[in-house]
């Protein structure tokens, strides 16, 4: 996929154990490079209480872990069980346009990023070559 969206419980002021599982089964790395590096992410998050904005906050921590581009927008719905019909569909609601909202700017930025994350995600670190490769690539006996 080229983008994710992260949803999440909020449970005892933090995003579920089982999304978290779940993000923990992604490889960490395909040779040098992180399979989800350069993939735009959204992260939202749905509570029985307040709002907050825990669980989102720890899934944006782990997407720039993962070298993620996370999204600026972000989405939290307190007392989700308010917010839904009885055929368990969202009520139309200020809460339900700004998931849209972060749904269309997730599409966005995949788009604005799409055969460019390799060049966005680029470190000078994984790419400046050793003293000694450079001696060697150059014929040269010392720097």
């Amino acid at each position: 996929s080229e983008g994710m969206v992260w949803v999440s419980p909020e449970r005892h002021g933090a995003m579920t154990a089982i999304l978290k599982a779940q993000i923990d089964w992604i490889p960490l790395s395909d040779g040098a490079r992180r399979p989800t590096q350069g993939k735009t992410l959204a992260v939202m998050q749905v509570s029985g209480g307040s709002q907050s904005f825990n669980a989102v906050n720890q899934m944006r921590i782990l997407g720039r872990w993962m070298r993620m581009i996370t999204i600026p927008n972000q989405s939290s719905v307190p007392k989700a069980f308010l917010e839904f019909d009885e055929a368990g569909r969202m009520k139309p609601s200020g809460l339900y346009d700004r998931i849209v909202d972060v749904c269309e700017e997730l599409a966005k930025f995949t788009v604005m990023t799409r055969g460019r994350s390799a060049y966005l995600t680029d470190r000078y670190s994984e790419r400046v070559e050793s003293a000694e490769a450079l001696m060697k690539r150059v014929n040269q006996a010392s720097i």
